[in-house]
């Protein structure tokens, strides 16, 4: 076994994967140092109201020397486990309580790993913040993502509880997406529970989809989280997760991500 995973990690192929990797982890390094990263703001609409926002999400962009938008979809599998994740997870925390001190009307979620609990960079960012401004807790959200969550389920769970004193609230993002053990729903008392988008798409059409969907409703009504459904693309989708009972939807068929959202547009025609 060891012999054929050294022959697939010298084959062409396992080469070119490890070469890409290193340019990607070059270039958002770069992007880091040289603080080309923005905040990309998605809105998280109200099934039953789709005019109303239930909050935003922001979503970490990479810009390369161009200026051009780099998704994150793009960097994070390869930096997530790296020390640059741990950067990029300050950088999006610094920009996204920026963002709720300036606009005091929105309510924000911004992502994280787990492997950023405790790190002490991570936490004086969030310190500081909440020291400037001790009401902004109570409009932030923090997404962990479920994987991320299970690697360390008791670690994350002491931190929502300690961040939770300080108005803060917590969304397991991607969920269906990864191997949550149910057992620690009850531990971890997460607010939100945003189902990943592949059990979104195509769902007035599929029958295993809308089995899932059903059961996951059901997870966040007995645990009392607000449930989200993401990936949201077509009006077919939408009308059909409102019918549900679906709390909120987010994707596409609402609004792109925006490094301009019209909060920042209004403030900027006002001045």
């Amino acid at each position: 076994m060891r012999m054929e995973n050294t022959v697939a990690a010298e084959s062409p192929l396992g080469w070119a994967i490890a070469e890409n990797d290193r340019q990607v982890l070059n270039l958002v390094a770069d992007a880091v140092r040289e603080r080309r990263l923005r905040l990309a703001y998605q809105p998280v609409v109200v099934a039953a109201n789709p005019g109303r926002n239930g909050f935003h999400e922001g979503l970490m962009r990479v810009l390369d020397p161009s200026g051009r938008v780099i998704p994150a979809r793009d960097f994070m599998g390869v930096v997530e486990s790296q020390e640059l994740g741990r950067e990029i997870d300050c950088a999006a925390l610094a920009m996204g309580l920026d963002a709720l001190r300036r606009h005091p009307n929105i309510r924000l979620s911004v992502n994280m790993s787990a492997r950023s609990i405790g790190w002490p960079r991570w936490m004086r960012i969030l310190q500081n913040g909440l020291q400037a401004a001790p009401a902004l807790g109570e409009r932030l959200i923090l997404e962990i993502t479920e994987s991320s969550a299970m690697t360390v389920p008791e670690v994350v769970a002491g931190f929502m509880a300690e961040l939770r004193r300080r108005g803060i609230s917590f969304a397991l993002d991607g969920f269906g997406a990864g191997q949550t053990a149910l057992r620690h729903f009850r531990q971890f008392s997460f607010d939100v529970l945003k189902m990943d988008a592949q059990f979104t798409r195509g769902i007035h059409a599929d029958a295993d989809n809308q089995v899932l969907m059903a059961a996951f409703l059901a997870i966040a009504r007995q645990f009392d989280m607000i449930c989200v459904a993401q990936g949201v693309e077509h009006e077919a989708e939408a009308a059909w997760l409102t019918a549900l009972g679906v709390d909120c939807l987010q994707g596409y068929y609402f609004a792109a991500p925006s490094v301009l959202p019209g909060w920042e547009t209004a403030a900027k025609a006002a001045v």
